[in-house]
């Protein structure tokens, strides 16, 4: 049979015995499905590295042309969901190889010099990665703006401060907005963090000792539009495991962002507090209470952002007691990995809509349960005039244990950060400093001309 129409493909590794059906299935794990999300990344990694083996003589002109063409081919195949890994087929490196041999005959065979599958699919989860870093950071920005908007809608609205869920001092609905605001720009440090240690070069570290061919790792560096290359090989191979445990620590913090905010929520829209009102149609029922109006889409990124958070110590479970070199114990982080990134933004994207239409109660001060934050107010205004602070705190609580307390709810914060104070332009410039620190168009511009 010409090999070019060859139906049929070995294991990368497969010689003359083939494997036990039940081993393979085992091995194999979910490795094709996850491998799916991996697809245009592997053909990209592949089309940086062959442009780098004919320009150090591993491959000719003739034969790079009509690789780079079908692998072109290939990619737009995966953008468009087209993409599948045929069964009896490994991976995703196995699918792609096979479908260059069948269009090209041998020459297909040669993309595989100078690489391992071990180098091959450390660089298609840090493509991966960075590609998704870029999406979550966008929609982390997406969603400060949101919070920020609100926090400048309703800066003039107060509500009680809680410590241990007693009702403590006077807040409002600006500091509620923006402190979450705040806490979503400081995440982007820890994405950015993490952006930096995912964007360095693994390819070339082959099986993590290096090749012997003369491969040009600056060169497959500069055409992925990485900052840098990982350089010692080894390490490269030990960042197999540290990079998801690093992403995701970052992932966590947005998470934790997140669930946070649903449990305000979730407590706000309840009929004791009373404080925020979704629209209907943003609510669920009940199938034997007509009354209800349940807020499932924060109580569910609540669970879903709880659960997130869990993924860094996951997967430091099955890397943490591995020594140097690969072992198969790291095809297990793909499957915490690969679908973290999409049940975040999912999450964030909800949030989003929720929070852009949330509506607040501007009379929730009308309640006389609320009298009592104000006390500190009172204390503050008897010290500035001159009573020694200790005493004007004993004197607000006698009236109050005696019931002759009458608070004046007008509340004059000025320092930075305060009720009258927000800080949310330094808030929102904070954001784009960190986000003007990503190396996102360095990496577009590369992909581009890899492409084009």
């Amino acid at each position: 049979m010409d090999n070019k129409t060859e139906k049929t493909a070995m294991k990368l590794w497969e010689k003359s015995t083939q494997v036990d059906k039940k081993i393979e299935r085992f091995t194999v794990g979910r490795d094709r499905e996850m491998d799916l999300y991996l697809a245009k990344h592997d053909v990209l990694g592949s089309m940086a590295h062959i442009t780098m083996l004919e320009s150090v003589g591993l491959l000719s002109k003739e034969e790079l042309t009509p690789l780079l063409a079908e692998l072109k081919t290939i990619y737009h195949l995966a953008e468009e969901g087209k993409f599948a890994i045929e069964d009896g087929v490994e991976d995703v490196h196995s699918q792609v190889e096979l479908m260059l041999t069948r269009k090209l005959g041998d020459t297909g065979k040669k993309i595989h010099s100078g690489r391992s599958r071990n180098d091959q699919v450390l660089l298609d989860l840090k493509l991966f990665a960075r590609e998704e870093i870029e999406r979550t950071v966008l929609g982390v920005c997406r969603l400060i703006d949101i919070l920020i908007e609100q926090s400048e809608r309703y800066k003039n609205v107060l509500m009680p401060g809680y410590t241990h869920l007693q009702v403590a001092m006077p807040s409002s609905f600006g500091l509620w907005f923006a402190a979450y605001a705040e806490s979503l720009a400081d995440d982007l440090q820890m994405l950015l963090a993490a952006w930096k240690i995912t964007n360095r070069n693994p390819l070339g570290s082959a099986a993590g000792y290096g090749s012997s061919f003369p491969l040009n790792r600056r060169m497959t560096t500069d055409l992925l539009g990485f900052d840098s290359m990982n350089y010692n090989v080894v390490y490269a191979q030990m960042g197999r495991g540290k990079m998801e445990r690093t992403v995701t620590t970052a992932l966590a913090a947005v998470a934790a962002t997140l669930s946070k905010l649903a449990f305000d929520a979730c407590m706000f829209t309840s009929q004791n507090f009373g404080f925020i009102k979704l629209p209907d149609e943003f609510t669920t029922g009940s199938s034997i209470m007509p009354h209800k109006k349940n807020p499932d889409v924060f109580e569910l990124t609540r669970a879903k952002c709880n659960k997130l958070q869990a993924l860094p110590q996951q997967i430091t479970l099955i890397v943490n007691n591995l020594p140097s070199g690969y072992f198969r114990d790291l095809q297990m982080t793909k499957e915490l990995f690969v679908p973290a990134f999409e049940e975040l933004n999912d999450c964030m994207e909800m949030t989003g809509l929720m929070m852009a239409q949330i509506k607040v109660n501007e009379h929730i001060l009308d309640d006389p349960r609320y009298d009592f934050m104000f006390s500190v107010e009172e204390v503050n205004r008897r010290t500035l005039s001159g009573v020694p602070f200790r005493d004007a705190y004993r004197q607000v609580g006698l009236e109050i244990e005696s019931g002759d307390f009458r608070p004046d709810k007008s509340v004059h914060h000025t320092h930075e950060g305060s009720i009258g104070n927000l800080c949310n332009q330094e808030i929102a410039q904070y954001k784009n400093n960190t986000l003007a620190q990503f190396t996102f168009e360095k990496v577009h511009t590369a992909t581009d001309k890899l492409l084009n």
